[in-house]
């Protein structure tokens, strides 16, 4: 593999060569200094060129060698091919880099110059391709998701389970978080996407509903509703339930299907498993999606279907408009697109039956 680097402009084009471009700055102004017998009076009079990894493996190989027939062997290439390679390097550079006569090749005070450079550039170089190549085969790499907490605990460990097993070597971060706190993630570029309900974005962000799910009025055995098969709306108002706090989306989509009218509540939670528990106590029922019916215990509950006027739940893909995600979260988002809508499917097909 080759890289080329711009003699003349050689600020890294990606943040993976940093350290490159730590080490040639310092270098290289050393070099047109020694070069100043060319009659360039500033670095910036030196004429462009590109050079090579390659180049520099077989300038690096001769300096050592001090034999082109020797020199080409080690690099796997004619004498011919490598002589090439020596000449449009010197002229490229300008500058004579060896001495050569019929017995001895010789390093000129330029070439020693070079070397110390090169010395230095070949490692880095080397280095930030292998990093490269890493984080392309995905081997290395970060992805950062916020998620609600009913979409991390429901379908989320499976999908994760499987990219870890996949890519050991990617990091995951992941945030549980209400609704507004994914976009505001999102939009911070924070996480490189997010799991959420649907909302609105904004036009700095887009929303790719991936599934969605359905209500369950859980409750006990004894309550007046126990015996229907569905409820409505209708059904469900006159009763005091256990609600979640206002930022929550199960709330958000709860209250927007009722408006204007309000929920009676007996108690206001923020999270499933403390609801699960105060519905198993017998404080009061409660209303859920699918996804978070893995919190309570169906047992010694009931879980009944709601036809609400906004009746699903959209489980949604939130990315930054202007954002090209990196390898790593483009395969995650490609694992999510394809498993996610069939898991979603795969608990709605468990939905709990009446006794």
């Amino acid at each position: 593999m080759n890289i080329a680097i711009g003699i003349t402009d050689i600020s890294p084009c990606h943040a993976k060569l940093d350290k490159i471009s730590q080490t040639v700055p310092t270098l290289l102004p050393a070099m047109a200094l020694h070069l100043s017998f060319s009659g360039f009076s500033d670095w910036n009079d030196i004429p462009n060129m590109n050079l090579s990894l390659r180049q520099m493996k077989a300038f690096a190989a001769l300096a050592t060698l001090r034999n082109f027939t020797r020199a080409a062997e080690h690099c796997n290439i004619t004498q011919s091919a490598f002589s090439a390679l020596i000449v449009n390097l010197e002229s490229g550079l300008n500058a004579r880099l060896f001495s050569r006569n019929t017995r001895n090749v010789e390093l000129t005070a330029e070439g020693e110059v070079f070397l110390n450079i090169v010395n230095h550039l070949i490692p880095e170089t080397e280095h930030a391709l292998s990093e490269m190549q890493d984080h392309v085969s995905r081997r290395k790499g970060r992805v950062a998701i916020a998620a609600l907490p009913t979409i991390f605990s429901a379908l989320l460990p499976d999908i994760i389970a499987t990219f870890i097993n996949e890519y050991p070597g990617i990091a995951l971060m992941v945030e549980d978080v209400p609704n507004t706190a994914c976009v505001e993630l999102v939009r911070n570029r924070k996480v490189d996407f997010a799991l959420c309900a649907s909302a609105e974005p904004g036009t700095d962000l887009i929303m790719e509903t991936l599934a969605s799910d359905t209500f369950f009025f859980v409750c006990q055995p004894t309550h007046p509703l126990a015996d229907h098969k569905r409820l409505s709306v209708v059904d469900i108002l006159p009763y005091s339930i256990i609600v979640f706090e206002k930022a929550s989306s199960i709330r958000q989509h709860l209250d927007a299907s009722v408006y204007p009218k309000q929920w009676s509540k007996v108690l206001q939670v923020n999270n499933l498993s403390t609801a699960a528990g105060l519905v198993a106590a017998g404080i009061g029922p409660t209303i859920v999606p699918v996804l978070g019916l893995g919190q309570f215990d169906l047992t010694c509950l009931l879980a009944i279907p709601v036809m609400l006027p906004i009746n699903k739940r959209d489980i949604c893909l939130l990315r930054r408009k202007d954002a090209t995600e990196s390898i790593a979260a483009q395969e995650f988002i490609h694992l999510l697109r394809n498993r996610l809508p069939q898991q979603v499917a795969l608990l709605a097909s468990r939905q709990p039956t009446l006794k």
